[in-house]
């Protein structure tokens, strides 16, 4: 079995390195700087809790045309670079291949298979790349808690938690899933199959939401934010928003308390109590080293479903206005050449 992880970025080298040290399987990636080339002479050394490995990789590539075609593409790129590598995941897949993707926040796929079926996202898919190139009935979805760090080029930490859920857009089950649920399981990931994969995006946004915006924006990692009171207070607004836009949607969640998460330690990855001082949450990550935010999938296309199903969403919407500022200033930033430095990434 061929199997590609398209963004090896920490989440994806951690993917990669589980696939590759797993019998009968042939592991490429594909990525990008100086972390790939470091893959590519070295391979992949991964840190854990308990042991430090490294496991080389059978291909690591810039240009995912370079690669052949695959059973199996784990597409582990932020939402907002998804539209641009449409045809090239579409490119590597097999004819009875499909693509995993393991994103944050409301996934491009989302109106595949609902009764009441709208097409692409425009907020998420702007030109229906991703809809139309490859095709929902391609895409299998993921929603995954799992803390990893890229500490040093070719290095990746991984800091906590281990759990995938699989599922296909329209509900069903499938062959294609169990086997996919099969191959991570077999390389050491707790897989599991819902039948309702929409209702664990929505259980996760209820930390996505609230946490990675107010880390990004204030700097602080959740558990600092006894420091300031009113920052969890205005977390559980943002938190009561996503349950509102959630049931007018037609899901129904479980009453939620930001100041929970905070006291767990459970952050935006539902990390274990103990280990949230060495976790930040990816989008504070991605503000400090000026890259780009996954703003549309966690805040932006809830805000969205808010305005149509007519829920109120002030807290979100100043979250999403702040947040697009910040996004800008990155992008003019790195367009002039004076990225930021910034400390690890998690």
């Amino acid at each position: 079995m061929k199997v590609c992880v398209f963004g090896a970025g920490g989440i994806g080298s951690y993917l990669a390195a589980n696939l590759a040290g797993t019998g009968g399987i042939e592991v490429s990636a594909v990525g990008r700087g100086d972390h790939l080339a470091a893959i590519r002479r070295d391979g992949v050394r991964l840190v854990t809790e308990a042991a430090e490995r490294v496991v080389r990789l059978d291909a690591a590539e810039e240009d995912a045309t370079r690669l052949p075609h695959q059973d199996i593409v784990f597409v582990t790129l932020k939402a907002q670079s998804l539209p641009a590598a449409a045809a090239n995941i579409c490119g590597l897949l097999k004819p009875d291949g499909h693509a995993v993707f393991v994103v944050n926040g409301i996934p491009w796929w989302w109106n595949y298979g609902l009764a009441a079926e709208g097409g692409s996202l425009p907020r998420l898919d702007p030109d229906g790349r991703l809809w139309n190139e490859l095709g929902p009935q391609r895409a299998v979805g993921c929603v995954v808690y799992s803390a990893n760090s890229i500490t040093a080029p070719g290095t990746v930490t991984h800091l906590g938690n281990n759990r995938w859920v699989l599922g296909e857009p329209d509900g069903l089950a499938s062959a294609r899933v169990a086997r996919t649920a099969a191959v991570l399981s077999q390389a050491g990931l707790q897989a599991e199959v819902s039948g309702d994969l929409r209702l664990h995006v929505w259980k996760k946004l209820l930390r996505n939401a609230p946490f990675n915006a107010l880390c990004a924006l204030t700097r602080l990692a959740a558990h600092e934010f006894d420091a300031i009171p009113p920052l969890a207070d205005l977390a559980q607004t943002a938190t009561d928003e996503v349950v509102q836009v959630a049931r007018a949607k037609g899901w129904t969640l479980p009453p939620t308390s930001a100041r929970d998460v905070i006291d767990s330690g459970g952050l935006v990855n539902g990390s274990p109590k103990g280990s949230s001082a060495a976790i930040r949450p990816s989008m504070l990550t991605d503000v400090l080293l000026g890259r780009s935010l996954e703003i549309e999938a966690i805040i932006g296309q809830v805000q969205q479903f808010g305005r149509e199903a007519r829920v109120p969403t002030p807290t979100l919407n100043a979250l999403y206005a702040l947040l697009a500022g910040i996004d800008l200033h990155n992008q003019t930033s790195a367009r002039e050449g004076s990225r930021p430095r910034a400390a690890t990434a998690a």
